[in-house]
């Protein structure tokens, strides 16, 4: 993490965007002191009633995620290696990121609540659950494996939020189109950086790196709305009815997440790593195979068809 961090500020100009130079949430939303106000919101209803059922589900479901980024910053500032009290290069990594992301769910949120058909005080208090809730992914505070969950997580949410904007798009919804596609720009970005660090440690600590890569596949990652409920229910009640609804309208299904473990794979040359120790080895081996086994057992899935009621919506 020490030599890494040695390069942090090239990282951050590479992956990361100058705050004045970036997009802001009232870049795409209708301006109240406009003339036109009230038509641009009878626009955005209008269309948000044409959005399918489960697709309009999903669109709420990524928002509670990205509105529970409190909960990110402080599971990254107490990975080892980031300074959480000072102000090293990892510190000023985890700030900076989390500045970027917390805007995709102020854009969000409040396109939401001006599309008319969202039962906001439901929405609300699924998000304070969730934030309340915590969540457990399986890293502890190895930086190791908390960088393979950031790699493989900000891939799923670049394809979640980029096949939103191309469905809603064919339906004519621009508006919503654009805000999905440049969230899904930052997730890829945000990716592309969390990738380059495993990349940066496979040169360093090859077998250790190898190590926690298997450990987390074997465990499986988890989304980090796992816990997702709405009121009346238990932690993580609602988690499967919403991945059931993103898998039926093809936004995130579980072949996006064997395609992100084999990109993974491939990306970081699992199968050429030299200079491993016996345990290293295995890691590989397991990995390397594991992909083709899960396409396997994949196809043997079954998905719900029956639409889940989610209180979050109003028809």
């Amino acid at each position: 993490m020490q030599t890494i961090e040695q390069s942090m500020d090239d990282f951050i100009d590479k992956y990361l965007k100058p705050i004045e130079k970036n997009w802001q949430p009232s870049d795409f939303l209708p301006d109240t002191t406009d003339m036109d106000f009230a038509d641009q919101v009878e626009e955005i209803q209008g269309q948000a009633k044409e959005m399918d059922y489960d697709l309009f589900v999903v669109l709420i479901g990524d928002c509670v995620t990205e509105e529970a980024l409190p909960s990110y910053e402080s599971w990254l500032m107490s990975v080892v290696g980031v300074d959480n009290a000072g102000r090293n290069g990892w510190s000023q990594w985890v700030r900076a990121w989390t500045a970027e992301e917390n805007r995709h769910g102020d854009l969000l949120n409040k396109y939401l609540y001006l599309s008319g058909r969202v039962n906001m005080r439901e929405f609300e208090i699924t998000v304070q659950y969730l934030l309340n809730d915590g969540f457990d992914i399986g890293t502890d505070r190895d930086p190791y494996r908390n960088f393979v969950y950031t790699s493989f997580q900000e891939l799923a949410t670049n394809i979640s939020h980029r096949r939103v904007a191309s469905q809603v798009k064919k339906l004519g919804n621009k508006q919503l189109a654009k805000m999905c596609g440049v969230i899904a720009a930052d997730e890829m970005r945000h990716a592309n950086a969390y990738s380059h660090f495993v990349q940066r440690i496979f040169e360093i600590d090859p077998s250790e790196m190898m190590l926690a890569f298997e450990d987390m596949m074997r465990k499986k990652i988890v989304m980090p709305a796992v816990f997702l409920r709405q009121s009346g229910q238990e932690k993580g009640d609602l988690f499967s009815h919403f991945s059931f609804a993103a898998q039926r309208v093809n936004v995130y299904t579980t072949q996006d997440y064997i395609d992100i473990l084999a990109g993974l794979v491939k990306d970081w040359d699992i199968e050429n790593i030299s200079g491993l120790n016996d345990a290293g080895k295995k890691a590989r081996d397991y990995l390397v195979t594991l992909a083709p086994r899960l396409r396997r057992i994949a196809e043997r899935a079954k998905i719900p068809t029956k639409e889940y009621e989610f209180k979050w919506v109003t028809r």
